[in-house]
């Protein structure tokens, strides 16, 4: 948060302050909420500046000068200049935060509230949605048309609702679809982490793309997980990919793929999986149209992609697993070009809102103005560099979307951002196929769909994720051949699958021979 920021938000709450007695209550929560965003040092130099700040507005109580509308208004005329929309939401989320820390919000207080609304040009309406966020703990009392509640409770309620069995407390989502932005507040007293930060019981944060709230007794839950609450009423065009029998032959005669079967409807993440020459890439160049196939054919609403490739062009699109980034070139500029390029023929005021678009859906808006950099002069992160990667084929808008190792080289959070980002997008009704290698239990268990190919092009697996590891333990007879995640904890352990594929025969000594117990054909 900016220092000017910042200030407002401290004049702001003097003024409301003064219409009752500053309690010790406030104070604290105050002195908190600095620290969370100044630090533990300049936070003491700020609550002394809003104590200059109640002093000042108490003398001018005492000589009759003091107007709130009035001061209110000069202070709204320089937010609305220099600061957006979801800044001015952030001022009036903290104001009422900080002003019901001690319980209670009188009617003055309420009513500058919606007075301060008013000059940051919010609707009545709207600053009821906040306040009904921001003040409520009741599960039956939030304004349904912006909350999401998540918690274990099965009673029905108004708002949207998603439960999850054995959720300790509740967390209540705010969602506001014109800036694109969500809120989150946690009700209860376990301990939850947001991207890695605990978060304090009634603490209100922004939820923005690619958060993730854990905690040990659930799953995780995902910023795509959210926002497929809010977009689950809304209308996808329809698509389908059909791969039927499909087969691939090289030049030298060698069989590349086999039998290949897909059938997928709109909005699914598909994970394609396999050992080190199952033909994985191969399969990639045949359904994204850049191979054709020996036998068999690949249709996109009923469209073969290869007989009728201009009826289909512009649907496809492809994002290989090293980034064409230009490096001298700033974030914006790399999308801008790019856009350029491909709509030569839209006027510049539109390339910039389409890229300021894409920006938004990538949350990519803070970096815009960073070069890109190299991997020896990084100015930005790798995450950020595979979603501006993934940014300039989304800029075309592309049906079905072929991902080549998006998690590659990238630590755990920035991986679990970039399949957030992917699964949001297939929640919106794209087709993604997704090449990924040694996925973390949590990104395993964000595909709809799993592909495994094994030696010689055979499909040997195709449907759900988790029931992958029961499927093939069965095959191998374990013991716990039932079980496809951990009872515990929920995990799954992808890599069970392969150690079951790839297991070797034992010769008369006990040595370990080079011959697979199971051949790919027999799978």
């Amino acid at each position: 948060m900016s220092e000017k920021l910042l200030k407002i938000i401290i004049q702001l709450l003097a003024i409301v302050a003064k219409e009752d007695d500053v309690s010790s209550s406030e104070v604290r929560s105050i002195l908190q909420f600095l620290k969370e965003n100044t630090g533990e040092k300049a936070a003491q130099i700020y609550l002394n500046y809003f104590h200059e700040c109640v002093e000042e507005i108490e003398q001018k109580i005492k000589t009759g000068e003091f107007d709130d509308t009035k001061l209110i208004t000069e202070l709204a005329v320089s937010v609305n200049l220099e600061f957006t929309q979801r800044q001015k939401l952030v001022v009036m989320i903290d104001l009422m935060e900080l002003i019901i820390s001690d319980g209670n919000m009188s009617e003055r207080e309420l009513e500058l509230i919606y007075i301060i609304g008013l000059q940051f040009n919010f609707q009545p309406r709207f600053t009821d949605y906040v306040k009904s966020f921001v003040v409520n703990t009741d599960r039956d009392k939030f304004l349904k048309e912006s909350i999401l509640i998540i918690d274990g409770n099965i009673e029905p309620i108004k708002s949207r609702h998603l439960l999850i069995k054995s959720f300790p407390g509740m967390l209540v989502f705010f969602n506001i679809p014109k800036i694109n932005t969500y809120f989150v507040k946690y009700i209860g007293n376990a301990k939850l982490l947001l991207n890695g930060n605990q978060i304090r019981p009634h603490q209100i944060l922004p939820f923005p793309v690619g958060s993730s709230v854990k905690c040990q007794e659930v799953n995780p839950i995902y910023y795509s997980d959210v926002a497929s609450q809010f977009r689950r009423d809304g209308k996808n065009n329809r698509i389908s990919f059909v791969a039927e029998d499909i087969s691939y032959k090289f030049k030298n005669g060698n069989i590349g793929l086999q039998n290949i079967n897909i059938a997928e409807p709109t909005g699914r993440l598909i994970a394609i999986m396999g050992g080190s020459g199952a033909g994985k890439s191969t399969l990639f160049d045949v359904l994204n149209g850049n191979q054709s196939p020996a036998t068999g054919s690949i249709r996109i609403n009923g469209l073969d992609i290869n007989k009728k490739a201009e009826q289909v062009e512009g649907l496809i699109g492809f994002v290989p697993q090293d980034d064409l980034l230009m490096e001298d070139l700033t974030v914006f500029d790399n999308l801008y070009y790019a856009a350029k390029l491909c709509f030569d023929h839209l006027e510049k005021i539109k390339l910039i809102n389409l890229v300021n678009t894409t920006l938004l859906a990538l949350g990519l808006s803070e970096t815009r103005h960073l070069k890109v950099g190299n991997t020896l002069q990084k100015t930005i992160s790798g995450g950020q560099r595979k979603r501006l990667n993934i940014g300039l084929e989304l800029l075309r808008e592309p049906t079905v979307l072929f991902v080549d190792e998006p998690t590659s080289g990238l630590s755990s959070r920035d991986s679990e951002n970039i399949m957030d980002l992917l699964k949001e997008l297939s929640l919106k009704g794209k087709m993604i196929f997704v090449v990924i290698h040694q996925p973390s239990s949590d990104i395993y268990k964000m595909f709809d769909k799993l592909l495994l190919l094994d030696v010689g092009g055979y499909q040997i697996y195709y449907g759900d994720p988790v029931e992958a590891i029961s499927y093939f333990k069965n095959i191998a007879d374990l013991l716990d051949k039932d079980e496809g995640e951990c009872r515990e904890c929920g995990n799954v352990n992808p890599e069970q699958i392969f150690n079951i594929i790839e297991s070797k025969l034992v010769d008369e000594f006990g040595q370990v021979t080079q011959v697979r117990k199971i051949k790919p054909d027999v799978l």
